[in-house]
């Protein structure tokens, strides 16, 4: 299972690098058209919300790997100290849980607009590809969150914003 997780973290390492710098490329050769020409590349803010998309997504993946996710903690002190690891289990079954309806949920949506051939505005391109990322990052969440109630051990230490890895 640490295998699967270390490659699950690699993949989305990957594709948020590579979404980061295609979206970086993007804006910058589009404000260096606009400096040169005057006028911007007309598909650059199509692209680089498509790249966006990818990587805010696949980035929530990223984030609870590493521990650093949002979540409230107002909630930690309300049961007993002792309660903590079987506590831990049930909140990472339920995360795992609620990625899986979400990606059963995102997997709806990408099937529609399959079948319904939605196109991006500017490039005409399928908007599917970009969309299935959605379905695949909540999957890898109810993936990753399953294995961390199986085994808490594997679960990543909670750190706050100060925190260095």
């Amino acid at each position: 299972m640490k295998a699967l997780l270390a490659a699950m973290r690699r993949a989305e390492v990957l594709l948020t690098t590579t979404a980061f710098v295609v979206l970086i490329a993007v804006i910058f050769g589009d404000v260096v058209m606009r400096r040169v020409t005057g006028s911007g590349i007309v598909w650059a803010r199509e692209l680089g919300v498509f790249a966006n998309i990818v990587l805010t997504i696949i980035g929530i993946g990223l984030a609870s790997s590493d521990g650093t996710h949002l979540r409230p903690r107002v909630f930690d002190r309300l049961v007993p100290r002792d309660w903590d690891p079987a506590m831990t289990r049930i909140q990472e079954a339920l995360t795992a849980i609620a990625f899986g309806t979400l990606a059963w949920i995102a997997y709806g949506v990408v099937q529609e607009t399959i079948a319904l051939d939605d196109r991006s505005i500017v490039l005409r391109w399928a908007v599917w590809p970009i969309q299935l990322c959605l379905p695949l990052a909540f999957a890898a969440g109810f993936v990753r969150h399953g294995i961390f109630a199986l085994d808490p051990a594997l679960r990543p230490g909670d750190r706050g914003e100060g925190d260095v890895p």
